[in-house]
């Protein structure tokens, strides 16, 4: 099992940025089993959507709406990824969620970004 905690939500005006934190924890064999990790978004009544994705070798994958603005990283001694989004809109405000792909994919329980305009 690996559990994961998303911190770094919250309230910012439009042109502002905020940075997102997901640690991962749990046994041995499971954080050595994740591969890619990443940010996903959803507003009430649409799908969750991807925002970025990176991979334990560092190799990353933008949503459009994300390229240029947001950055994705990683530091895998401490099992966390990060999203540094910056010239946040309105847009924006969604329930970001972390997700780790292992044997089976891991989602946190989100944390809410909203931008106020």
């Amino acid at each position: 099992q690996v559990q994961l905690v998303e911190s770094g939500g919250g309230l910012v005006q439009a042109g502002g940025s905020l940075r997102l934190s997901c640690a991962a924890s749990g046994s041995i064999f499971s954080i050595s089993n994740i591969n890619a990790m990443g940010w996903y978004r959803q507003v009430p009544g649409k799908q969750r959507e991807l925002v970025a994705t990176i991979t334990r070798r560092g190799n990353t994958n933008y949503a459009n709406s994300a390229k240029g603005r947001f950055a994705i990283s990683r530091d895998n001694a401490k099992n966390t990824v990060y999203l540094q989004m910056n010239s946040l809109t309105p847009d924006d405000t969604a329930v970001y969620y972390c997700n780790a792909e292992a044997r089976r994919p891991y989602w946190g329980q989100g944390t809410q970004v909203t931008v106020s305009s």
